[in-house]
């Protein structure tokens, strides 16, 4: 059986050094999951490194433990950032689950022309949260190492910025003619996929973020929170990260 995971002071670490886990990751190990001494964990900082250990001492609100081995990933090639509309409700807490389990590595919460979904204010701060509390549990639970960044929302402006930055880009969109199985993947070192809302592209911004980008994923149009998780499964099954 899998070890359970939890987010932990590791980085540098070595095995025979003791670490401490506080807070409410701590209480979450202690108090919910009821882990014990005795038993083992992996701790993971989020940047690469993971660190199995036996845990010695428990409190209510903190877990020692003795580091045993330690790992440390390189950054996983080629990185994938997928721009993701914001949904309405709670679908884009849904996104960032599956986007996560699957391996994306930087999520950047849109607020595109027609989307439904709107963040201003305390909602924007709350909602922003969440996303990043669903994705730092959702590594957890997928025994990610690295775990991926939620960005500050972005304007379009700003997608741009990324677009431009990448070393391929695919935008989805159900009247394209290109299809996404036949993007070149040779020598891709960074990847940006743009998920755009309910309501869809507008043709300004289709335009800004380059027509020769767009491609369809066949008949079937997809929820916008799913669109991202297909399109990026689709590119990753190509790639030595699913190898």
């Amino acid at each position: 059986m899998s070890l359970p995971v939890f987010l932990g002071p590791v980085t540098g670490v070595s095995a025979g050094q003791s670490v401490v886990l506080e807070g409410d990751e701590a209480r979450h190990a202690v108090v919910v999951r009821r882990i014990r001494v005795g038993e083992q964990v992996v701790l993971v900082d989020g940047q690469g490194t993971s660190a199995t250990c036996d845990v010695v001492e428990t409190t209510r609100s903190t877990l020692t433990a003795d580091v045993l081995t330690v790992a440390v990933a390189e950054p996983p090639t080629p990185a994938v950032t997928v721009v993701q509309a914001i949904p309405k409700g709670d679908r884009g807490e849904l996104a960032v689950e599956v986007l996560t389990e699957i391996g994306t590595d930087v999520i950047v919460p849109w607020a595109a022309s027609r989307c439904v979904g709107v963040w201003r204010g305390d909602r924007a701060a709350k909602s922003l949260a969440k996303w990043r509390a669903t994705a730092r549990e959702s590594g957890k639970q997928s025994r990610r190492s690295w775990l991926p960044e939620v960005t500050e929302m972005a304007t379009t402006s700003d997608v741009v910025t990324l677009v431009e930055a990448a070393d391929l880009v695919v935008v989805l969109h159900e009247s394209a003619t290109r299809s996404l199985g036949s993007v070149d993947l040779d020598g891709v070192s960074s990847i940006v996929v743009v998920i755009g809302p309910e309501g869809g592209l507008t043709d300004e911004e289709l335009e800004s973020f380059g027509p020769a980008n767009a491609v369809r994923m066949g008949e079937p149009v997809l929820r916008t929170s799913t669109a991202g998780v297909a399109a990026v499964a689709a590119l990753l099954s190509r790639t030595g990260r699913w190898s």
